[in-house]
């Protein structure tokens, strides 16, 4: 069994739903197709953006993501679905996400008729204590570096607990299962996307 099909049965047993894909088009194509009319909000992920989704999604539905032009408002936050990444994922089946905003996280928590949490292969890790380091020593120190911050982590390759005033890392949440009342689907792609 490969660690695709390790963590996508971990998750199931956990009760997320769960969809996997062997490239990022035809993930892609799945979500263009379940998602047509609704509103969506975007989460800030990499992901997202080398499968170029809110390109094919803003010609049939209204799209709210701040990479593209949006504010952080209420939109995203109100929108029938929220669609983000993960910036860790254990094969017991622990989704993991660390953000500076919160709208992100809280997104992933509250709020929406669906989430949907797409993720590449390269976030997946063993356990969930190498999720947490995933996360926390990949995904954050590359955000903050992309998003040209003033951190320890910018400079080195991994996280440093600063205390800067432009930490990008101020909270952390662990899904352990789909929240109640919001059906969490986690798209597995079987390539390496994003951070």
């Amino acid at each position: 069994m490969t660690s695709l099909e390790r963590t996508a049965e971990a998750l199931r047993q956990r009760g997320f739903t769960v969809s996997v894909f062997e490239t990022a088009e035809a993930a892609a194509d799945y979500l263009d197709a379940n998602l047509d009319g609704r509103t969506v909000g975007f989460g800030g992920s990499m992901t997202l953006e080398a499968m170029d989704l809110w390109e094919r999604l803003r010609t049939h539905n209204q799209v709210y993501s701040h990479l593209h032009g949006f504010p952080l408002g209420p939109e995203a936050a109100e929108a029938q679905v929220y669609v983000t990444s993960v910036n860790g994922l254990a094969e017991t089946g622990e989704v993991i996400n660390i953000d500076g905003i919160g709208n992100r996280v809280a997104s992933t928590l509250y709020g929406h008729e669906k989430v949907y949490l797409v993720a590449g292969r390269n976030k997946i890790a063993p356990t969930y204590d190498e999720a947490l380091f995933r996360a926390r020593n990949t995904a954050a120190p590359k955000n903050a570096q992309r998003k040209q911050m003033k951190t320890p982590c910018v400079q080195g390759d991994h996280c440093y607990d600063c205390k800067s005033p432009d930490r990008i890392c101020r909270a952390l949440t662990v899904l352990w299962g789909p929240m109640i009342g919001m059906e969490t689907e986690i798209v597995l792609i079987d390539r390496d996307l994003g951070y």
